[in-house]
């Protein structure tokens, strides 16, 4: 495939539809060209400037209704709109979004007592000379010196009973939201990282407010001080309105893998519980329990636990969306055993991949702890992962008599498909790594990771949707979207290789120097001229005397040569909007902000959308825009 036919419907103009109707479409989304976004995360100036801005955000907010979560891109409407309305610069959206999301929740964020509360600070806010906190693993611990604002805020905070951090991320926060220590969340930090916690946090529907820094500098910054005092001691007493949100699927993913619960719906088919205080797993063990014991160790070591999350978010949006509403959890009590072991199932399929993907790429760590190979051997690992394939496909076998025979077929069906195509996936990708012709076109690449990455997609959303009923009707429409949302995840993943994923990537390039066929690596062949094309084959081959980090940067100079990186962005653009108008077509109001919702995280970067602004609305849903 060319690159001309793989841009052909890449990039968007964005729509002017702004109707009422429009309006109330869940689903609306902007169509738009991403660009660079350093130009919209300025401060107001001045302190007036910043109280004015708030104020009106505030008007904007209490307008807005809190039942239901905001989109990233609705979010961003308003934001516009308002400083179209003030006669302002675009370049303060990013800082609007901020106060006006922490607006937005600032009443339920009031009416959670402090004690549920968790209060975070940057470390930048300390003066860099001669500050003597130490740190441990859980972020700065401050000295009450005086030297800063952090241990004044810090002392307003734990007085009133918050849980304090000062340590810098939104990854840290969302564990501690998912583990259920906290129910809101205030905090100060540079817009930057405020941006990302849109993506994780408030789009999750977790109340949250914030301060942004005024500068972005990383030393001896300053923020407004009688904003964050004002923040801290909100206080209501009131009832408010509560927004749906997704905290309590995502701490019932979480807590299935844990505890009584796990040890509940995993029951122990061998007497393989450790019998004395080794760190060895299989000290004392009967050499037939071994296996069991490793597999069911790994697979509450760690994780996001996305996939379960997506089958349990899937089957409450389409059965009424109770556990989306303030009394969630008592609504998630109530799914039976048989739904939960369906959505565990999926994890126990990605764990066992991970297994083999570790095995295949030869990694020594992972969740922190020697990977399986490395530590029990080649074939026990080998093994491992084979037991984690079987115990999926049991976990929900053994539950037709609940689930009903057709529903339990279904699913087995699907999850037997996303296996066989991600083992498909991956045995194009290793017979790749392991030849000596390099070469590869975007089709193919583009065909990879819509077997290796959207099965688990796929498998998670579809086990939902059967649990609920029948799936006739939005079948194919879940499948398009698991496709899209998937190749788009992959890509950016690529991205990521290159451009900071500091969360997964060690090192840039990692993905050439461990001989992974990639789409950048695609467009880079069809877009050089065929002596660069030969040039960048040479980097890839094992008699390349270069090191690795001048192979990186040649590879780099060469993908820059080719402009990879923006046509592999129009191509995100591409299949995330191909995802929106397949979740566009589902008849389901709850399943359609689900679908969205995963978009803007699972597709979340540092590139927002620019959306048609329309107008603000006096009162109701938020303005959204449809689909061109």
């Amino acid at each position: 495939m060319s690159s001309a036919s793989i841009d052909s419907s890449a990039s968007h103009e964005p729509s002017h539809e702004g109707s009422s109707a429009a309006a109330q479409e869940p689903n609306a989304r902007p169509k738009s060209r991403r660009r660079k976004t350093s130009h919209l995360k300025l401060v107001p100036e001045t302190l007036e400037l910043r109280e004015h801005l708030k104020n009106k955000c505030s008007e904007v907010a209490g307008r807005l209704d809190k039942s239901r979560l905001m989109t990233k891109d609705e979010m961003e409407v308003i934001a516009r709109k308002l400083l179209d309305d003030e006669g302002l610069s675009e370049g303060y959206v990013g800082w609007i979004m901020v106060i006006l999301s922490s607006e937005f929740y600032r009443d339920q964020v009031a009416a959670t007592d402090p004690s549920r509360r968790l209060f975070l600070l940057p470390h930048c806010l300390k003066h860099a000379e001669g500050c003597p906190a130490d740190y441990d693993e859980f972020g700065m611990n401050c000295k009450q010196c005086g030297a800063c604002s952090i241990a004044d805020f810090r002392t307003i905070a734990e007085d009133m009973g918050y849980k304090v951090l000062v340590a810098e991320g939104s990854p840290v926060v969302m564990k501690i939201i998912v583990s259920g220590y906290v129910d809101a969340i205030v905090g100060v930090a540079c817009l930057n990282v405020l941006e990302k916690a849109i993506d994780k946090l408030l789009l999750a529907g977790i109340p949250c407010m914030a301060v942004p820094l005024l500068s972005s500098d990383c030393r001896n910054t300053s923020v407004d001080e009688a904003w964050v005092s004002e923040m801290i001691q909100t206080r209501v007493e009131t009832p408010v309105t509560k927004t749906r949100s997704y905290v309590h699927l995502l701490r019932t993913a979480n807590d299935l893998f844990g505890g009584e619960t796990f040890e509940r719906l995993t029951p122990r088919s061998r007497a393989s519980q450790p019998t004395n205080d080794s760190d060895d797993l299989l000290a004392g063990i009967d050499p037939i329990a071994a296996t069991e014991t490793l597999a069911l160790d790994f697979v509450r070591r760690g994780g996001k636990y996305s996939r379960p999350f997506m089958t349990l978010a899937t089957y409450d949006a389409l059965t009424g969306g109770q556990a989306t509403l303030n009394q969630g959890a008592s609504a998630l009590e109530n799914y039976s055993d048989s739904i939960l072991r369906s959505a565990m199932s999926i994890e126990m399929f990605h764990k066992a991949s991970l297994v083999h993907d570790d095995i295949e790429d030869d990694d020594g760590y992972r969740y922190g702890q020697e990977t399986m190979h490395r530590k029990y051997g080649l074939a026990t690992a080998i093994n491992v992962g084979d037991y984690l394939i079987g115990l999926g496909y049991r976990m929900v076998s053994r539950e037709a008599g609940v689930l009903g025979a057709d529903c339990a077929a279904d699913i087995l069906d699907c999850l037997a498909g996303a296996h066989t195509r991600l083992s498909e996936g991956q045995g194009a990708e290793l017979l790749w790594r392991d030849a000596s012709d390099k070469r590869l076109t975007p089709l193919d690449a583009l065909k990879v990771y819509a077997l290796k990455t959207s099965p688990a997609f796929e498998a998670a959303l579809y086990t939902g949707a059967r649990l609920a009923g029948n799936v006739e009707t939005i079948e194919e429409h879940i499948r398009v979207y698991a496709r899209n949302i998937g190749v788009a995840f992959q890509i950016l993943n690529d991205l990521g290789d290159w451009e900071g994923d500091s969360h997964n990537k060690l090192q840039a390039g990692g993905d050439v120097l461990g001989g992974r066929p990639t789409l950048l690596w695609a467009l880079a062949l069809a877009n050089l001229p065929e002596p660069d094309q030969a040039r960048l084959l040479s980097l890839a081959s094992p008699n390349c005397s270069l090191s690795d980090s001048e192979r990186i940067s040649q590879v780099s100079a060469l993908y820059r040569q080719a402009r990879v990186f923006e046509q592999a962005r129009r191509l995100i653009e591409k299949h995330e909007q191909r995802a929106l108008e397949a979740a566009a077509k589902i008849d389901s109001e709850p399943f359609q902000r689900l679908l969205l919702y995963l978009v803007d995280t699972v597709l979340a970067r540092s590139e927002p959308t620019v959306p048609t602004i329309v107008s603000l609305p006096a009162s109701g849903l938020l303005p959204v825009v449809a689909p061109g």
